[in-house]
């Protein structure tokens, strides 16, 4: 497998190789190494609303693809498990809805709400059971907002993880959004998901690529702050229109922000504007094909038209050529590593060194 080091000097660093993008040994590795360490986004809390609801879903459909279940047991308590039986490994949950217990229907073996074994027909004869192992398996979950997070193996606390978002963003009325069907969507991409990531990582393109993004940004003073697990963009506005009324604990209190991109490691986005959320879910599918997922959450239906987040469709068709040809051009036996503009690469740059290390 390919090692690579990154300068930590943005000024002498190279980037990536372009192995990254095109070996499929570097690409399984980022699912164990990357992806199985990492927090995800797991579902709405609407999902698990009431006492009783079950929500199976998939971690990373089509690439981690580990089966797991949401559950809100009957002490109203929220629970992240394994959807797989222990004891031949079958389904436990294959609808979502209400339910009083869990039941496999290979079977009959039971498990309450919170994946405690409960009853299995035909073991009476067997030695040393039930033991731990045949509770179905706790995984951690957080909340932030309306949003349920959880992971297989994280290896950073959600605090650290999520703190920097929290910290900016906290004044707004998150619990308040709600989501938008009309806006939300899946986008398939032809190119690696680290490619797609460090495309969003930089505003340097904006220019070049987004002529209706540029006429509401004021490109001089977009900027890029990074933190341990991931970074920020902001982007202010190029006239004092369709920017958010922050409040005066904000440290960007008295500037016309128009946006601000949050990304965390390794594939979550979140973009503020002044209507709401829009997060996008950077979902690999193979080394060169990718999911990427767009949900829309709304606290301001007045303010959907205007502004920074106004096009985001149009936006996002206008990376995908870019990135998709980038994903073309990243397999010529001519190319390997570029360079970083030390002013205005910053993101993918520390993106780069997290994928490396993460990779070592």
């Amino acid at each position: 497998m390919t090692e690579f080091h990154i300068d930590p000097d943005i000024r002498r660093a190279e980037t990536i190789p372009s192995a990254v993008y095109t070996d499929p040994e570097l690409f399984g590795a980022s699912r164990e190494r990357v992806f199985v360490r990492s927090w995800q986004l797991a579902a709405d809390l609407d999902d698990v609303r009431v006492p009783g609801q079950v929500y199976p879903f998939t971690l990373l459909d089509g690439f981690v693809n580990e089966p797991l279940l949401l559950t809100r047991d009957r002490d109203d308590r929220l629970h992240c498990i394994s959807n797989v039986c222990t004891h031949r490994a079958n389904l436990v949950c294959e609808h979502p809805g209400v339910e009083s217990g869990l039941r496999c229907r290979y079977h009959g073996r039971r498990f309450k709400l919170d994946g405690t074994f409960e009853h299995m027909p035909e073991f009476g004869d067997a030695e040393n059971f039930p033991s731990d192992r045949d509770h179905l398996t706790k995984l951690p979950m957080e909340r932030w907002g309306r949003l349920l997070f959880t992971g297989l193996r994280p290896t950073v606390a959600f605090s650290d993880w999520m703190g920097p978002v929290r910290d900016r963003m906290g004044w707004m009325a998150l619990d308040t959004f709600r989501v938008d069907p009309r806006r939300c969507r899946d986008y398939l991409v032809q190119c690696n998901w680290a490619l797609y990531c460090e495309n969003y990582l930089e505003g340097f393109h904006i220019p070049y690529v987004h002529a209706s993004l540029n006429a509401v940004l004021d490109y001089g003073a977009y900027r890029t702050e990074l933190f341990e697990h991931g970074s920020l963009q902001v982007g202010v506005a190029a006239g004092g229109e369709h920017v958010f009324d922050l409040p005066k604990t904000s440290p960007d209190h008295g500037q016309f922000i128009a946006g601000y991109y949050f990304w965390l490691f390794p594939n979550l986005m979140l973009n503020f504007y002044p209507w709401g959320l829009s997060i996008n879910v950077v979902r690999p599918l193979a080394v060169d094909r990718t999911r990427v997922s767009f949900l829309a959450y709304v606290g301001d239906e007045s303010k959907l038209s205007d502004g920074a987040g106004a096009a985001l469709d149009r936006v996002e068709r206008e990376d995908e050529a870019i990135v998709e040809a980038c994903q073309r051009g990243v397999g010529s036996r001519l190319y390997d590593r570029g360079r970083y503009s030390p002013t205005r690469e910053q993101g993918t740059h520390h993106f780069h060194r997290l994928l490396a290390a993460a990779l070592a």
